[in-house]
């Protein structure tokens, strides 16, 4: 019922910052939490960030004070702004959507987007 598109991935050196986006076929108004998850090579996927709907955030340890997420209801998209970047922030970043309304109902599921590689070296 959700489809999510990621963008903004790519090559950086330590030190420097991407921007992520993460456009909804829905209004993101009606999702109840979304957020970024990551993956890197032979580990398990991990939460990077969260924000309700409320505009409440939740940050990984790791991440705090380095990244932001945001949301911008009118365009549908949800970004993660990301600084100071380390090699270990190195992996595959996911949008997710937890909780949907859509036509009158609620769906309790998650769905993910596609991911977008992101690697921090030099």
């Amino acid at each position: 019922q959700v489809q999510l598109v990621e963008s903004g991935g790519g090559l950086v050196q330590p030190g420097g910052s991407l921007r992520l986006s993460c456009t909804a076929s829905v209004s993101i108004s009606s999702i109840n939490v979304m957020g970024w998850h990551r993956q890197a090579p032979g580990k398990q996927r991990e939460l990077v960030a969260t924000m309700t709907s409320g505009g409440v955030t939740n940050y990984a340890d790791s991440v705090k004070g380095r990244f932001t997420i945001s949301r911008d209801n009118a365009k549908n998209t949800v970004s993660l702004q990301m600084n100071s970047l380390k090699p270990e922030d190195t992996a595959v970043y996911y949008c997710n959507a937890l909780g949907v309304y859509i036509g009158g109902s609620y769906y309790s599921s998650r769905y993910w987007g596609q991911g977008t590689q992101v690697t921090v070296s030099s």
